[in-house]
C-alpha cells in the first residue's frame, strides 16, 4: 500500500484494458481462409457440438469464428467473411462467419431471419 506522499509524487497507474478487436483491425468485416474445420463442445450446462471455423484473416491473425445456422458447406481452404459477435457458451470464439458471402453458402428454404443467414426470398405462389 503506497503512502500518501508516494501517491502525491507518482499517482496511481490506470489499468490497461485488453483490446477485443485487435484481430479485426477496427474493421466491421474481415476476409479470411479456413485452414481447418473443427467442432467444439460448449461450456457447462449446454452440450451440442458447435460448428466452428479456424480462420486465418487477411492480416495474418488466426481466430475462431462461429458458423451460424443448421448445416454448412464449408471445407478447408474456403474463403469466408467474418463479423464480430461472440458466442456465449464457447470460450475463445469472438466472431461469426457471414452466411451467403464468398464460399460459405446461405441456408436454403429459410423463411424467418433470412437476411442473417443469406437466404433468398421464397417464390410466392
Amino acid at each position: 500500500m503506497p503512502t500518501l506522499n508516494q501517491l502525491i509524487r507518482h499517482g496511481r497507474e490506470e489499468k490497461r484494458r485488453t483490446d477485443r478487436t485487435r484481430a479485426s483491425d477496427q474493421c466491421p468485416q474481415k476476409q479470411g481462409v479456413r485452414p481447418r474445420v473443427p467442432t467444439r463442445t460448449p461450456k457447462k450446462p449446454n452440450s451440442a457440438p458447435r460448428k466452428i471455423a479456424k480462420v486465418r484473416l487477411s492480416n495474418r491473425h488466426d481466430i475462431f469464428a462461429h458458423i451460424p445456422g443448421e448445416g454448412h458447406n464449408s471445407q478447408e481452404h474456403s474463403m469466408v467473411l467474418i463479423r464480430g459477435g461472440r458466442v456465449k457458451d464457447s470460450p475463445g470464439v469472438k466472431s461469426h462467419c457471414i452466411r451467403g458471402v464468398k464460399d460459405l453458402l446461405g441456408i436454403p428454404d429459410r423463411r424467418r431471419g433470412r437476411s442473417k443467414y443469406g437466404a433468398e426470398k421464397p417464390k410466392s405462389i
